[in-house]
């Protein structure tokens, strides 16, 4: 809490309490920024939580703040900006004071409800005092086309009226979610699906505070600090947006996915929840490949750049592969459930619904998700895996030699097929890395087999679950 606001049981309870306090109020944005730069003077981030954005987006968040600017976050979905406006309560003061009872949270120095005034101008320093936590000083707003006036500014309410005020008394009115975050963060998520009447009727309240209620105009001196949020197409290209309330936004900040895999895969591992029994130990590589996936997709002709990849793609292809290796544990009884290059067959069914493709009557939406995978799983493999004696692995595929690989076989199975194959257990263990068990080692070897094929150095069979590795016929 900031210099003049005693803590707990002893906050003044009263105006004139408050006032001997030595608390001297201020701006939402004028808090925000000061609270701000202290962070920044102790070597703090600004928001916490938020990865990937280091040195792009968050520098230029700070700078709006410091200029006490309102802001517009642009990008694709799944892109944290509602995170990025969530994380800005963390710059509030811990605990504000309020007139008790105030439908606005009014500043008891300066109340802007009719109420609260009535009261200050009765009590004076007698005024009774309420203390609001920050987290309850954020208010947030899908923009739908149904969003109306009465949502966001208010209405008259007709059961006051009816217990007697007149219909041009501000005590008959009802406020919305603009007015009711008063000394506080508001975001509207979507502004362009706002319709343009009520973009107009926020134009009016954030900039000349007043709007005009069923014929009534009411003045609303509101303290507020603005966060918008909306796709790039949607706010620069369609004109879905009026431009004087783009006007409004002092900065305009563009997101972005993450911009390589370490990054994409840190975010994976926080968002991501794995079954707790039995415990999931996921290799290296699977996290690798379950990232590159999300990175090829947005790159790739055949699917909607427009749309997206969310790195909740991301998350839920790494939960699904991870499921998949806790059934194949539960059935076979290991105690570890370790993901496979077979387990991310998974992918499909996590990725179809979440991935737009472009023409999509004329594509198999898993046969691109598959392509991908397995473009993910080659790059993986040419860049991270060097394997010293390549061609004895491969030469010991002679003959009639086969592996039959499959998410629903046993970690035995593949300790024998190591048993019998000294150069790829060689391999596998060099992937796997010291210590490795029996689910990382046979996970690697799978790897290898499967990097080995797509590089065109072993043939493969696959039916359904089931794969079979051998020699490439002609060599």
């Amino acid at each position: 809490m900031r210099p003049g606001v005693p803590s707990s049981s002893d906050r003044p309870r009263t105006r004139g309490e408050l006032r001997s306090a030595g608390y001297r109020s201020r701006t939402v944005r004028a808090e925000v920024r000061e609270n701000l730069e202290a962070r920044l003077r102790a070597g703090e981030r600004a928001i916490d939580g938020v990865l990937g954005y280091d040195e792009t987006v968050l520098p230029q968040l700070e700078n709006a703040l410091l200029a006490e600017h309102d802001v517009i976050l642009l990008g694709e979905r799944g892109q944290a900006k509602t995170r990025l406006a969530r994380g800005l309560v963390g710059l509030l003061d811990e605990w504000l004071p309020v007139v008790e009872g105030s439908p606005l949270r009014d500043d008891p120095f300066a109340p802007v409800s009719a109420p609260a005034r009535e009261l200050v101008a009765e009590r004076g320093d007698d005024t009774p005092i309420a203390w609001v936590h920050r987290r309850d000083r954020y208010a947030e707003k899908l923009a739908t086309p149904d969003t109306s006036m009465a949502d966001l500014i208010g209405d008259i309410d007709p059961i006051r009226v009816a217990s007697g005020l007149f219909l041009d008394d501000p005590r008959a009115i009802a406020y919305g979610l603009v007015a009711r975050a008063n000394r506080g963060i508001f975001a509207i998520n979507e502004l362009p699906d706002l319709a343009e009447r009520i973009q107009v009727g926020l134009l009016n309240v954030l900039e000349e505070r007043d709007v005009q209620i069923r014929a009534h105009l009411v003045r609303l001196e509101l303290d507020l600090l603005v966060v918008a949020t909306a796709n790039p197409e949607d706010y620069t290209n369609r004109g879905r947006l009026i431009t004087p309330l783009k006007d409004r936004f002092g900065s305009q900040i563009r997101t972005h996915y993450p911009r390589d895999v370490a990054t994409e895969m840190a975010i994976v591992r926080a968002e991501s929840r794995l079954p707790a029994s039995p415990p999931v130990e996921v290799p290296w590589f699977i996290e690798e490949i379950v990232g590159r996936v999300s990175q090829l997709a947005r790159q790739s002709t055949a699917v909607s750049q427009h749309s997206g990849v969310s790195v909740r793609v991301s998350i839920a292809d790494f939960e699904a592969v991870a499921a998949n290796a806790v059934r194949r544990s539960l059935h076979a009884g290991d105690a570890l459930a370790v993901p496979r290059i077979s387990d991310l067959a998974a992918v499909v069914q996590a990725a179809t619904g979440k991935l737009e493709l472009e023409g999509l009557d004329d594509q198999d939406p898993e046969r691109v998700i598959a392509t991908l995978v397995a473009l993910a799983v080659r790059q993986c493999f040419t860049e991270r895996v060097v394997l010293p004696d390549a061609g004895a692995l491969v030469g010991s595929f002679e003959g009639e030699v086969v592996v039959h690989a499959g998410d629903d076989l046993p970690d035995a199975h593949y300790a024998e097929v190591l048993a019998a194959l000294p150069a790829l257990a060689a391999a596998a263990d060099q992937v796997a890395g010291p210590g490795a068990g029996p689910g990382q080692r046979a996970a690697a070897a799978e790897f290898v087999l499967e990097g080995l094929h797509l590089t065109k150095r072993l043939a493969k069979e696959a039916r359904g679950p089931r794969a079979l590795y051998r020699a490439r016929s002609g060599r």
